[in-house]
């Protein structure tokens, strides 16, 4: 039996509504992958240094533009048919409150609620059209009307993680270095960096995460260095 001085522990959940950590942990991933596998393409070809420095700084402003503007048309986009899904189930409360409480009612019961206090539940929530609302939504949607994502938070978000991740497999000619091997070598650890700090959001062990991460750019790395090889013999 728990003492009634006993402290009773909260319990705290991650906050998945915000709109950040999805495009936030894409765009690093995105950011990492891109150039890793772009600096090892151009590398493979028998570029300089200089170019290929050149080529990744290219690729971090134009995919960070790019990541920025598609989360953003991606969730404003989301945002807008839910809203319009919203609009849809209010007009319907308003035109057949009895009916759509009946369903409510009915929907309950499917997954186990009692008759009467299925009814009697959708029955009280039609005398607070708003409440009714937001449970019909997220009922029928399997979303919360008064929680959306914020489409400069995912654009800003993704923006910056891209950008950071783009960077790293950069640093070593950044700081006078010309071995492509280095740079790969550099950008491997910061995909197993990545994904390890993912793990602490997801629960998962956090080697599982980054070598699978780190697995995923090797392969995608491979591929661009073999096609790098193949194109550069082919020029010479």
């Amino acid at each position: 039996m728990t003492d009634a001085s006993t402290p009773v522990s909260e319990h705290h959940h991650a906050d998945v509504s915000g709109g950040w950590l999805r495009p936030a942990v894409f765009g690093a991933m995105d950011g990492l992958v891109t150039n890793i596998a772009l600096i090892a393409g151009v590398g493979g070809g028998g570029v300089a240094p200089r170019s290929i420095v050149l080529t990744g700084f290219a690729g971090l402003v134009a995919g960070a533009i790019s990541m920025g503007l598609g989360e953003y048309t991606s969730v404003q986009s989301q945002n807008e048919q839910v809203a319009a899904e919203v609009a849809k189930e209010r007009r319907e409360l308003e035109r057949n409150p009895a009916g759509e409480a009946r369903e409510l009612a009915d929907a309950w019961v499917e997954r186990g609620l009692p008759r009467d206090l299925a009814e009697q539940v959708a029955e009280t929530l039609r005398d607070n059209p708003e409440e009714a609302l937001r449970v019909h939504v997220q009922e029928e949607l399997g979303v919360d009307a008064d929680e959306r994502p914020s489409p400069w938070t995912a654009a800003f978000s993704s923006f910056l993680c891209f950008s950071v991740g783009a960077v790293v497999p950069l640093i070593t000619y950044l700081l006078g270095f010309s071995s492509l091997w280095l740079a790969l070598g550099v950008g491997g650890v910061g995909l197993f960096v990545a994904g390890a700090v993912v793990a602490r959001f997801t629960n998962r062990k956090w080697w599982v995460s980054g070598g699978r991460q780190l697995l995923l750019g090797a392969a995608a790395t491979a591929a661009t260095y073999l096609v790098g090889r193949l194109i550069g013999v082919g020029v010479t």
